[in-house]
């Protein structure tokens, strides 16, 4: 395994890079949930995981180390979803005061009542739910993701939980 230094850039060379390929293959099917969770919606998820694929192919050749791919693909699809909630919020809140009331009412099933819960959480509880219960990931993990403290992820789960836990009608008391 060589390494050439040039700039501050690693570049591996003798040694087999996987191929963005399959990297999409590898990685789209948990970077899709993940987006899922963060924003409610198959297109919007598609999009924004394209999005963050787009991002890290760009600088693909300039990744130190590519066994941090997922790693690095995860930190994208928090920040794009981050950006997307900043830059629509006002344009939501505007399509919901002005959206007439629905006359069909439809009663939810277990799924999309969990889900419309979730979507009612504010973005960062969601997101440290998702990585911690979804993907599985540690509490130091997710913080390192998030950008944040190993205390913030534990008083965001929790406060994400309580409060799906009231949404849902379940008992709020541990």
């Amino acid at each position: 395994m060589e390494q050439q230094r040039t700039l501050g850039v690693t570049r591996w060379t003798g040694v087999r890079r996987p191929s963005l390929a399959e990297l999409y293959r590898l990685h789209s099917p948990g970077a899709l949930r993940l987006a899922y969770v963060l924003l409610g919606d198959d297109d919007l998820a598609q999009d924004l995981v394209h999005d963050a694929f787009l991002r890290l192919f760009g600088r693909y050749r300039d990744l130190r180390d590519t066994d941090h791919f997922e790693a690095y693909l995860r930190r994208t699809v928090i920040n794009l979803s981050k950006n997307h909630h900043r830059r629509s919020g006002n344009e939501r809140s505007f399509l919901a005061r002005s959206r007439p009331a629905d006359p069909v009412i439809q009663e939810p099933n277990d799924g999309e009542e969990v889900t419309e819960a979730l979507m009612r959480l504010p973005g960062r509880q969601r997101a440290a739910l998702a990585l911690r219960y979804l993907e599985d990931l540690s509490e130091q993990q997710t913080a390192d993701a998030m950008d944040t403290t190993v205390a913030a992820v534990k008083s965001l789960t929790q406060r994400g939980s309580k409060a799906l836990r009231e949404q849902l009608g379940g008992s709020s008391d541990d």
